[in-house]
């Protein structure tokens, strides 16, 4: 039995790798006759994998487009080269994959053996990606948390501040969310029992990570528009929210994703929320987008935009 399966395995992993597989070349590559390979396509056909027959004097075998994806069997060559490609897309070298690079290089490394996981960091370390703004976040350090957030595992880590205050968390782990230029983990907080978003270059997890949790309720379904939240409005002291009198995809081209949360409206305009520690800074940073847009609150913050619109015109000579 251990044979026959670890056979079928095989004959999976050369149907990926041509687009056809004539009968008499297979059972030679498998070391069977051409009547085992019909059996063992029959069973890989029972277990769901869509094995495409071709017919004439020799016969042929193709893989088709199944509803779901067929496992990838991977020699240590191909490994090593999906590994890197995932580091470097989850270092954000391409726009967009973050996420979804760092879930994958989780499960990757997982069934990678130990002398290909030497490998794969060798070439990490040897390898400089083009230079983007933003904090540096590694991918070991993103897969260490990614595993967790999967296998729901309290992690001990160090945090740093913004002010430069070191404390000691205890977090059990939920996403990881790549907002504009920085990492962010979300994670509900033991000792604080409350939901916080960290960003991810300021922490420092200890290892082996902790026991497992039941994982909570979310704060929030929608947790990329959390940490927005989070991140670019709930820790300032003013809040604004305005009408941007623009598109929302037009509107998030211009505004990170840590620099505030967008809300579309219709298809002319969306909501922005944004905070500052300063009124002046809140102000200018909505100014500075480049679009039209309505002020709404914090009441402060529409006087403010009252007295700068008098000062400005009593510096062109305009008066009151």
């Amino acid at each position: 039995m251990l044979e026959t399966s670890a056979r079928l395995l095989r004959l999976l992993s050369l149907l990926q790798q041509h687009r056809d597989w004539p009968g008499p070349q297979l059972a030679d590559r498998l070391g069977v006759t051409v009547r085992t390979v019909r059996r063992d396509v029959e069973r890989l056909r029972e277990l769901g994998y869509p094995v495409h027959a071709t017919v004439g004097n020799i016969g042929g075998y193709r893989l088709g487009a199944g509803a779901t994806m067929p496992p990838l069997l991977l020699d240590d060559e191909e490994a090593v080269a999906v590994a890197v490609g995932l580091r470097t897309a989850a270092n954000g070298t391409v726009v967009g994959i973050e996420e979804t690079s760092v879930r994958a290089l989780s499960k990757l490394e997982q069934i990678l053996p130990p002398r290909l996981r030497h490998r794969v960091s060798a070439l990490g370390a040897a390898t400089v990606s083009p230079h983007r703004p933003g904090a540096v976040v590694s991918a070991e350090l993103l897969t260490t948390i990614a595993g967790a957030c999967r296998d729901h595992q309290r992690l001990r880590i160090d945090y740093r501040s913004h002010d430069g205050t070191e404390t000691l968390r205890l977090v059990e782990p939920h996403k990881l969310v790549h907002a504009g230029r920085r990492w962010y983990l979300v994670a509900f907080d033991v000792d604080r029992d409350d939901w916080r978003t960290f960003r991810v270059d300021r922490l420092r997890p200890w290892t082996p990570p902790g026991p497992r949790f039941t994982p909570r309720t979310p704060p929030d379904e929608n947790i990329g528009a959390y940490a927005s939240w989070a991140v670019g409005v709930q820790n300032y002291r003013y809040q604004g929210r305005f009408t941007m009198h623009a598109p929302a995809d037009q509107v998030a081209t211009r505004v990170p994703a840590d620099a505030g949360l967008i809300e579309t409206i219709d298809e002319h305009s969306c909501t922005l929320r944004a905070g500052s520690n300063s009124l002046d800074g809140l102000a200018l940073h909505v100014t500075l987008f480049g679009f039209e847009f309505t002020v709404h609150e914090p009441i402060e913050l529409v006087e403010h935009f009252r007295a700068l619109h008098a000062r400005m015109g009593r510096a062109l000579g305009l008066g009151d």
